[in-house]
C-alpha cells in the first residue's frame, strides 16, 4: 500500500469512528453502523438499536421516534415544545433525556409523560421550567429538573418507585417542597441545594439516605428534625446561615449518619454528632473551641469516634489550642485539618 492510499485509509477509519462517542449517560457504549429503524437526522447504533441519539442537532421539536426505541437522547437542542402525540409510537420508552433545551411548562401538552408506562428516567435539566412537569407515570425512578426556574412543585402522589429527585439550582421555597414530596415512600436521594429556602421543609420522606440542602438561607434546625430519618447517611447544609442558637444540642446525633457538611455557616461551637460519623466538614465557621464531648460522650477503650476526616480550617482554631485527649477520642482519624 503506497503512502497516499494508506493516508486515505486512515482518514476513512477516523471518519467512521468519529461518528460515535463515549456517553457516560447511555445504557451501553457500542461501535457499529447506524440502524435502519431510526429518525434520519439521529443516530441509532445497529448493535444497540433501542437507543436513539439526537444530541446537538439544533432541533426545534421532537423528531419522529420509531417504534422499539427505549432510550431517547435529545440534549443540547432548541426544543421549546412537546406535542401530546410526540411519543405515541414508543409507549415502552424507558429513558427520556431532554437536557439543555428551551422547554416551558405551557408548551408541554397534555399527559405526554404519563402515557409512558415504562419510563424510568426523565431528565429535563437546563430548560425554562417554572413548575415541575406532570402528571408522571408510576414507573418513574429518577427525576432530574435542575437548573430551571421552578418555584412550584406539583403533586407526586402515586409515584411509588421514585427513588432519585434532583431539584438543585431552582427558586424553590420550603412550603412548595413540603406539600409535594411527603408521600414518596421510596425516595432515597433528594437534592434541594441552590434554592431559596429559609427553613427546612417539613414532612420529607423518612426513607431518605441522601439529603442535600446546601446553598440556601436556612438559619434554624427544628428540635429532633433529623431523628425521623432512621437511614440517613449523607447530609449537606453548607453555605447556609446556621448559628449556635438555631441548632439544638442533639440535632445531628443520628446513628446512621456517615457524612455531615456544615461548612460555611456561622457556628461558634462544634455540634454534637454520633460516634458512627466518619466525615465531618466544619471549615469556614467561627469555631473557637474544640470540645471532645462533641464527638465522644465518654472516653475509654471501647468508646471512641469513627471520624476519618475532620475539616476545621477557616476557623479561629490552632493546633496548639486542640486538647490532648482529642486524639484518644478521634483515634481513627486519617486527616484533621486546622489552620
Amino acid at each position: 500500500m503506497n503512502l497516499t492510499a494508506f493516508t486515505l485509509f486512515l482518514a476513512l477509519i477516523s471518519g467512521v469512528i468519529g461518528q460515535y462517542y463515549y456517553d457516560y449517560d447511555s445504557p451501553l457504549f457500542i461501535y457499529g453502523h447506524p440502524s435502519p429503524n431510526c429518525a434520519p437526522e439521529c443516530n441509532c447504533p445497529q448493535s444497540y438499536p433501542t437507543a436513539m441519539y439526537c444530541d446537538e442537532l439544533k432541533l426545534k421539536s421532537v423528531p419522529m421516534v420509531p417504534a422499539g426505541i427505549k432510550y431517547l437522547y435529545l440534549r443540547n437542542n432548541q426544543i421549546d415544545h412537546i406535542n401530546e402525540k410526540a411519543f405515541e409510537n414508543v409507549t415502552d420508552l424507558q429513558w427520556l433525556i431532554l437536557d439543555h433545551n428551551l422547554l416551558e411548562n405551557s408548551k408541554i401538552k397534555g399527559k405526554v409523560f404519563s402515557k409512558l408506562k415504562q419510563l424510568k428516567k426523565l431528565h429535563i435539566n437546563h430548560n425554562n421550567l417554572t413548575e415541575s412537569v406532570g402528571p408522571l407515570p408510576k414507573s418513574l425512578e429518577d427525576l432530574q429538573l435542575t437548573h430551571n426556574k421552578i418555584t412550584k412543585l406539583g403533586s407526586f402522589d402515586g409515584l411509588v418507585n421514585l427513588t432519585f429527585v434532583h431539584l438543585q439550582h431552582n427558586q424553590l421555597k420550603e412550603e412548595s417542597v413540603s406539600a409535594s414530596l411527603k408521600g414518596l415512600k421510596s425516595l432515597e436521594y433528594l437534592d434541594l441545594s441552590f434554592n431559596q429556602m429559609s427553613k427546612l421543609p417539613s414532612d420529607l420522606p423518612a426513607s431518605l439516605l441522601t439529603l442535600y440542602l446546601d446553598n440556601n438561607k436556612i438559619s434554624n434546625i427544628p428540635d429532633e428534625y433529623f431523628k425521623r430519618f432512621s437511614a440517613l447517611q449523607y447530609l449537606r447544609l453548607s453555605h447556609n446561615e446556621l448559628a449556635d442558637g438555631g441548632v439544638p444540642g442533639n440535632s445531628f446525633n443520628v446513628s446512621s449518619l456517615l457524612e455531615l457538611d456544615l461548612s460555611y455557616n456561622k457556628l461558634k461551637s462544634i455540634p454534637t454528632v454520633n460516634e458512627n460519623l466518619e466525615n465531618y466538614y466544619l471549615e469556614v465557621n467561627q469555631i473557637e473551641k474544640f470540645d471532645v464531648k462533641s464527638f465522644c460522650k465518654i472516653l475509654g477503650p471501647l468508646s471512641y469516634s469513627k471520624i476519618k476526616h475532620l475539616r476545621l480550617d477557616g476557623n479561629p482554631l490552632t493546633h496548639s489550642s486542640l486538647p490532648p485527649d482529642m486524639y484518644e477520642c478521634l483515634r481513627m482519624a486519617n486527616e484533621i485539618t486546622v489552620d
